[in-house]
């Protein structure tokens, strides 16, 4: 009955105080955040829950699996014991990300909240973003060596690997240097603040706005909601446009080919008009004035600005269209038209001057044949 007993008690107890503690934990958590709701911390520690109960459940069971007396367990003790020592590691690991990333984010939401200057909020971001993923990939790393020196095996290895240390990196270096490259062009791009997380950019010919950043890649949303993976060192190598680099705030341009009689003042006031009934005009400048002229049309250029790429967008296309539309209503004449009737009156014209006959008109003269 004892050897039934034994293992119910460290299995059952390991688990109940686990559970116990684990809801205690939880609760206190939730108390401290209802009475400090400007405080983030506390609800993302609610995070840490479940790897707390897992590292609290491998220490008390790698502590007394021991004394069960079971014969599977004496067996194979050496082998329960490594792998809950394993589990514990790992448990650890995972309780020190997530503690990490919920002090991270705790930070950075308490500065984004009070930051005015919302370009410094996304490169502080951009920054917080890559350290939180140094930090796990640390962590992973530390784990995975902790893990593997628990093994007797690799003691014995770990001298002459320290000492081919140099070689091995050496030929990783060369064999790596891309990937070494990139990883370098991802810190120069975290802390050298030539593009952020939420920047709108132009790369290849493709618009769009910078969704992700880690150590090796970027990725770029465009306007019709594709991702572009690109490595991230294409963009310490090669000149790439950022509109949002120092302040989101743009000017566009629209352009109307119309005729020479096209009444530019009125023109010019329509303008004024549809720009003041615009919320996406920021009234910081507009203008129109003829850019080019040919032999059948000018050119108008209507100039406007807003406070982001989307707000002048969506402004350029409000002008272009009301602008055309009041011309074809208003003004159908300042349209551009091609012209294929005769030109009035030159028919019509009596005393125009005739051309000399030809010899054609005239015919054969007398005495010919």
């Amino acid at each position: 009955m004892e050897d039934v007993l034994r293992p119910l008690i460290v299995i059952g107890g390991s688990v109940a105080i686990t559970l116990l503690v684990g809801w205690v934990a939880d609760l206190v958590v939730r108390r401290i955040d209802a009475r400090h709701p400007e405080t983030p911390l506390w609800d993302l520690l609610r995070r840490c829950r479940l790897p707390l109960q897992l590292v609290l459940c491998a220490a008390l069971l790698r502590g007394s699996y021991t004394s069960v007396r079971f014969k599977v367990v004496e067996e194979h003790e050496a082998g329960i014991g490594q792998t809950l020592t394993l589990v514990l590691i790992g448990a650890v690991a995972w309780l020190a990300v997530r503690v990490a990333a919920a002090i991270v984010e705790s930070t950075y939401a308490r500065y984004a909240a009070n930051a005015h200057d919302r370009a410094r909020v996304r490169r502080v971001r951009t920054q917080v973003t890559l350290i939180q993923r140094i930090v796990t990939a640390v962590v992973v790393v530390v784990t995975v060596a902790a893990m593997l020196l628990t093994f007797p095996a690799m003691k014995t290895v770990g001298t002459s690997m320290l000492a081919s240390a140099g070689v091995i990196g050496i030929v990783a270096g060369v064999a790596a240097q891309s990937t070494l490259g990139n990883l370098f062009a991802g810190l120069q791009i975290a802390f050298g603040d030539m593009v952020r997380i939420g920047d709108t950019v132009v790369v290849d010919g493709e618009w769009g706005t910078v969704e992700e950043i880690t150590l090796t890649y970027l990725v770029v949303t465009t306007w019709d909601e594709r991702r572009i993976t690109m490595p991230v060192s294409y963009f310490t190598s090669k000149p790439f446009e950022n509109w949002t680099r120092g302040t989101p705030r743009m000017t566009g341009t629209v352009f109307f080919h119309l005729d020479h009689t096209t009444p530019i003042d009125l023109m010019r006031e329509r303008l004024h008009e549809v720009l003041m009934k615009s919320a996406e005009w920021d009234r910081r400048a507009w203008s129109l004035v003829i850019t080019d002229t040919t032999p059948s049309t000018i050119q108008v250029r209507a100039l406007v600005t807003a406070k982001d790429s989307d707000s002048i967008w969506t402004l350029r296309c409000v002008v272009r269209e009301q602008m055309v539309e009041w011309l074809r209503r208003e003004h159908p004449y300042a349209l551009p038209r091609i012209n294929t009737a005769h030109a009035p009156g030159l028919r019509e014209a009596p005393d125009r001057p005739q051309a000399p006959p030809t010899s054609e008109d005239i015919g054969p003269g007398p005495g010919t044949t």
